[in-house]
């Protein structure tokens, strides 16, 4: 039996965001969608009226903040595109190609290693280490699909829902002094870099664990559910200046962003860009830093 049925069966409030997700119900409304995913997920009504809490926020922004840049900067290609012109094309991981099919991908002209990605969705990954052991009837089964799923309506996070579905084939990057990549996430509050999030583990038996870490690289006391903190000590990379004028650049003018890196061999690239991590639906332990993150963030009129 699936980890997802076991969760259905103890919470059986969450069919109803299952299936969301399957588009079930594309015919409610995102306000009142939104209203009954965060009573199910956080448990209180959700606040539009006078949000307080960064969950909270994020759900006006979601209704309130719609903007076509958002569109072109949570597709997976086009986001590429704009970041080089605004930082130049140093910091982007190459691209081998981009395609409307699986079908019209020739694997041919790519190298051993790569990964491929759905532009339109946050799960369409594939990575393949190994060309002569890759499975390509695998690959297409899970590619296609994702292909027809349309990410928006699951949460309703507004800038996927005019995304063209399309696929690209990426540099597969290996940090040779780590045992997988560690992914710095930067929440950025209207332009200004507060908090970094260090993911690691992600692929490892352990699970993915989470740590937040101020701008001076201070350890700060924040868990959020299923992902703990890690147990090895994180060095303050030599890079960390960097990363952070980078999101704040890649931030300016955004009420809320989270402007993602990697560092590979002692060289910055960009990951991508979030507008609600999450999707808004995850507390924080303790609550208080709902409220702190939350605080950082002014909503535009």
């Amino acid at each position: 039996m699936s980890n997802r049925i076991i969760k259905i069966i103890k919470r059986p409030q969450l069919l109803f965001l299952t299936l969301g997700h399957r588009e079930w119900f594309n015919w409610i409304s995102d306000l009142t969608y939104l209203k009954i995913a965060f009573m199910i997920t956080m448990g209180k009504p959700l606040k539009l009226k006078n949000p307080q809490t960064f969950n909270e926020k994020l759900q006006w922004l979601k209704l309130y903040d719609r903007k076509p840049l958002y569109t072109h900067l949570v597709d997976k290609y086009e986001v590429k595109l704009i970041v080089a012109k605004q930082i130049g094309e140093d910091y982007i991981i190459p691209t081998f190609g981009v395609w409307n099919h699986f079908e019209d991908i020739d694997f041919t002209t790519l190298p051993n290693q790569f990964v491929l990605k759905c532009t339109h969705d946050s799960g369409g990954i594939i990575v393949c280490k190994d060309k002569r052991k890759f499975d390509i009837e695998k690959a297409s089964k899970k590619i296609n699909t994702c292909l027809k799923h349309s990410f928006y309506w699951g949460m309703r996070e507004w800038p996927y829902k005019n995304v063209k579905p399309r696929i690209i084939a990426e540099q597969y990057m290996e940090d040779d002094t780590q045992n997988g990549l560690n992914d710095y996430k930067v929440h950025c509050f209207n332009g200004v870099p507060k908090v970094i999030l260090v993911c690691r583990d992600r692929f490892m038996g352990s699970g993915l664990t989470e740590d937040f870490f101020d701008l001076d690289w201070n350890h700060l006391m924040i868990k959020r559910p299923n992902h703990p903190n890690s147990n090895g000590i994180l060095e303050k990379p030599k890079e960390l200046n960097e990363i952070i004028r980078l999101s704040s650049l890649l931030s300016k003018n955004l009420p809320f962003a989270r402007v993602d890196f990697y560092i590979i061999n002692h060289k910055v690239y960009f990951g991508e860009i979030t507008f609600y991590p999450a999707s808004g639906l995850k507390s924080f332990e303790p609550e208080e830093w709902d409220y702190t993150f939350g605080s950082w963030i002014k909503l535009p009129e």
